[in-house]
């Protein structure tokens, strides 16, 4: 599973900039006045949809599959990190997940929180914990342009 979400990227000949806006979260949209500057634009404003949809106990939908011209965009690090463990842990609790790891629920439910900083060592064993395996990738940012 990945947190790739599908992005519209529309050139404006007129204003001389791109606009970019989600599918999947409409409240998502940015602009860049090269398409660098707009992938730049659009990590950003999906990390901070997605944060403030998490804070604001906001429905996250999974990203839809790619669509035809969409440019895929990742957010940051970290609100990943939270995605994948709220939509992987299933029927899990956070206390039984808590009880596997012999840790506190708050240290759990940090793993869900965008704005926290998880190590590698507490995300491979949170995942464990609910029968995943935490997988890590580096992807070229070129990916993102094709």
């Amino acid at each position: 599973m990945n947190v790739l979400y599908p992005a519209i990227f529309t050139y404006d000949r007129a204003e001389k900039r791109y606009t970019v806006h989600f599918p999947d979260l409409s409240e998502a949209v940015t602009e860049g006045e090269t398409i660098e500057e707009a992938l730049f634009n659009a990590s950003e404003v999906l990390t901070l949809t997605l944060e403030g949809r998490i804070d604001e106990g906001i429905e996250i939908p999974k990203p839809s599959h790619r669509r035809k011209g969409a440019k895929l965009i990742a957010p940051s690090a970290r609100a990943q990190a939270a995605l994948l463990m709220r939509w992987a842990k299933g029927e899990h609790s956070t206390a039984e997940i808590a009880r596997a790891l012999n840790t506190s629920w708050p240290a759990v439910a940090r793993l869900e929180d965008p704005h926290h900083w998880p190590n590698l060592r507490q995300l491979e064993r949170a995942a464990a914990a609910i029968g995943q395996r935490l997988v890590i990738s580096l992807e070229p940012v070129s990916n993102q342009t094709k």
